[in-house]
């Protein structure tokens, strides 16, 4: 089977590093990493792609304020998401950083094909300017004459700039998403941008006369590039794209593999210009668009989107120093249904890594382990049994539907609700403990137990895969807690590794310390 059946390229947006990570940027890129161990998990060949937005009027003006050089600067700040990123276990394949040699090459490649095209020519650009975005906006896009994410008011800007021809691909763009070629998730945000569609597309600018920080045009070196035309190019050229005249913009080594992508994660704040400026470039230069974007809320708190001026911004090290690497990724997918905004805050997580994780899975680990120990001094041994359904009170509770649902959530991108199936397994397994009272047979030397306890530690066995790519690090300490080697279980095919009876009988399990000490 070539690549192309079976390969899986996800990317996050590249962050742009006016400011340090944030929970809002760590929730999109432990998504993205979740439905990349996920489809690794099932055998797809994956490629999964973040990195940094580096150029730009508001960088320069960034890195003048802290009295820094732009390319010190960014390095900062940019070394700062790679140490977050390598905190929360994230598993990318690349982490591109739009001040890389070869990107700003292959940017200024595909520009002047795209100009040589005559889809890039000499105008005058007057419009609102936000200088936030770094974006001109129009007047629907404002709310109350306001950046609705900055919270001003965008200043009259008119300058000498070339201008790329986006008008030219309205149609054709439209007719993509309309049938979902080009495909927006959920619903509600197609319907926004087909509604944004009416009237067509206009030309945009794609270049600054009097902004230092950025890649020069080839042909005109008093222009540095527009920093979204920089930026967006990062999802071909972080797969090995050249953009070389002498190449015609086509693919070659590990490019050619993975385009298109099959999924552009995104927070809503970058939609409209995802779904206008990228596809009209992409189609410009000859190129497949995306398969899928998909649109995720915000995390408030108290009401609010996190900013610094407010003060409520979270740090992802914040996190992962009060609840560690599990606890911390375990609670940003919990947090809130993908697709919407949610409120949070530490009280909130303290109340939810307490309930879920230190009185849930935490406390199943170690109360299931301690009772076969206790079994074994007994001289009682585990049983491998058929699989059956498990009785609780009058409803019966079958883990195979529960795996069922669990992987067509995740087809679906139905992010907490796949890892809510696997907290609904562990919520069952208590249940069936406190049902069977296995302590009683253990006092009255019942051999029946070592049935009850199999059937437990084969479940836990299985809740382990259905977490690995939630908690990965969780997974492991799991399947080492039931004497198994992690390193060869994590890899075997996730099908094939969830079919019953997998935990041999005879294992030698390892108490370990609590997974998640109660705050």
């Amino acid at each position: 089977m070539s690549i192309k059946n079976n390969k899986f390229y996800i990317t996050t947006p590249i962050y742009y590093v006016n400011a340090e990570p944030h929970i809002g940027s760590a929730y999109t890129t432990v998504a993205a990493d979740v439905l990349a161990r996920y489809h690794r998990m099932i055998g797809d060949k994956v490629f999964f792609l973040t990195g940094t937005d580096e150029h730009g009027a508001s960088i320069a003006k960034k890195a003048k304020e802290a009295r820094m050089e732009p390319q010190k600067f960014v390095d900062e700040i940019s070394a700062k998401f790679k140490f977050a990123w390598d905190e929360l276990n994230i598993s990318n394949d690349n982490f591109i950083r739009t001040t890389d040699p070869k990107h700003k090459k292959a940017v200024q490649n595909a520009l002047q094909y795209l100009y040589d095209k005559g889809d890039i020519y000499l105008g005058k650009y007057e419009g609102l300017y936000c200088r936030g975005c770094e974006q001109y906006k129009s007047e629907k896009d404002l709310v109350n004459g306001k950046c609705p994410d900055h919270n001003k008011k965008p200043e009259k800007a008119s300058e000498e700039c070339y201008m790329f021809k986006m008008s030219k691909y309205s149609e054709k763009i439209l007719k993509k998403i309309k049938s979902d070629e080009f495909k927006i998730m959920p619903a509600s945000r197609k319907n926004e941008i087909l509604n944004f569609y009416k009237g067509g597309l206009k030309d945009i600018a794609f270049s600054r006369k009097n902004v230092k920080w950025g890649i020069p045009l080839p042909w005109d070196k008093s222009h540095t590039a527009y920093v979204w035309a920089d930026a967006f190019l990062n999802y071909i050229t972080g797969i090995g794209l050249s953009g070389d005249k002498k190449d015609k913009l086509y693919f070659k080594n590990s490019a050619e593999k993975w385009w298109p992508a099959d999924l552009h994660l995104m927070s809503k704040d970058i939609l409209r210009v995802h779904s206008t400026i990228w596809p009209a470039m992409l189609l410009a230069l000859d190129l497949p668009l995306p398969k899928q974007l998909f649109i995720h809320g915000f995390f408030l708190i108290d009401g609010k989107k996190m900013s610094k001026s407010l003060g409520n911004i979270i740090a992802p090290s914040d996190m992962v120093k009060k609840y560690g690497v599990g606890g911390a990724r375990y609670l940003l997918m919990s947090a809130t249904s993908f697709g919407h905004d949610g409120d949070v805050s530490f009280e909130k997580f303290d109340e939810k890594y307490n309930a879920d994780l230190a009185n849930g899975l935490g406390n199943l680990v170690a109360r299931s382990i301690t009772l076969v120990e206790k079994m074994q001094k007994a001289n009682l041994k585990m049983k491998v049994t058929k699989f059956e359904d498990l009785l609780i009170g009058k409803q019966r509770k079958d883990t195979k539907s529960y795996l069922k649902y669990y992987k067509e959530n995740l087809v679906k991108l139905k992010i907490s609700q796949s890892l809510n199936v696997a907290i609904n397994t562990i919520k069952l397994m208590d249940g069936h403990i406190s049902s069977e009272k296995p302590w009683e047979m253990i006092k009255n030397k019942d051999e029946k137990v070592g049935e009850v306890m199999y059937n437990v530690l084969e479940r836990l066995r299985i809740i382990a895969w259905m977490l690995l790519p939630f908690m990965p690090d969780t997974a492991e300490k799991i399947w080492s807690q039931l004497g198994i080697n992690s390193a060869k279980e994590i890899k075997k095919d996730f099908n094939k590794a969830t079919k019953w009876g997998g935990l041999s009988p005879n294992t030698k399990i390892k108490k370990g310390e609590s997974l998640f000490p109660r705050i």
